[in-house]
């Protein structure tokens, strides 16, 4: 990763200039769309990121990162590194895009209060998938310890084939909550069909980053991936508060 993103800039900020206006930005947000599209990204959003001459590229397929002409394209993640600290800009600007994203997903999402809540955890699963079934078969645990979990689907095999069926269903059943649990824990699932946005929230997670499941995203937008058990999430959560609150 970091051998590609020092000669990209090798290249490019010998040559390059930052846009000043906004018509300069927007000039440089059509050239990388059109350069984008020849390659089967769907562009949805550009902008300058804060490290100078580089671009921040939103896609169906997640973010990507551009020159001024899109004829370099790097995925990754670009790191602060300034007084000796390691920021991640790459989580920072995808935390924002989850937010947003999530927001929209409120009404579609299968959730299990905490009957005394700390903490809210947002956690992308699939059916299939061995950890979301070891995560799920723990929820009381999760609840005890004052953690909420809110579940959006990510058929991992994709948006076609029983497995994508089977996720549907459970979100199109008239009772979620219980078509989950049974489903994550071997039960069978009753076909059903709805209008429930589980493509959207599929596209939603590529979008911002998710590559496998359980992956998990805390009410500020930031992501970890994988299994973390009750008490390991409890941790994580508190650190990561006192963290921000210091």
């Amino acid at each position: 990763m970091f051998k590609s993103l020092f000669a990209f800039l090798s290249l490019s900020l010998a040559v390059i200039t930052m846009p000043a206006s906004a018509n300069d930005i927007q000039e440089v947000k059509n050239k990388i769309t059109t350069t984008f599209v020849k390659i089967g990204l769907v562009v949805e959003d550009v902008q300058p990121s804060k490290m100078e001459n580089l671009y921040e590229v939103f896609t169906r397929q997640g973010l990507f990162y551009s020159n001024v002409d899109g004829s370099y394209l790097i995925q990754g993640k670009v790191y602060n590194i300034a007084n000796g600290q390691v920021d991640s800009l790459t989580e920072q600007s995808l935390a924002k895009v989850r937010l947003d994203g999530m927001a929209k997903f409120e009404g579609s999402m299968i959730v299990f209060p905490a009957k005394e809540e700390q903490y809210q955890i947002t956690v992308f699963t699939d059916i299939t998938c061995g950890y979301c079934r070891k995560l799920h078969n723990q929820m009381d645990e999760y609840n005890d310890l004052g953690i909420t979990v809110r579940y959006l689907a990510f058929p991992r095999n994709g948006l076609q084939g029983q497995g994508y069926q089977d996720i549907k269903s459970v979100w199109c059943n008239a009772d979620p909550k219980t078509a989950l649990t049974s489903a994550l824990t071997g039960g069978s699932v009753e076909q059903k069909v709805c209008a429930k946005p589980i493509a959207e929230q599929y596209d939603f997670g590529r979008k911002i980053g998710v590559s496998g499941t359980p992956a998990i995203v805390f009410d500020d937008g930031m992501m970890i991936p994988g299994y973390k058990s009750p008490a390991q999430m409890k941790q994580i959560l508190m650190t990561y508060s006192a963290t921000k609150a210091g």
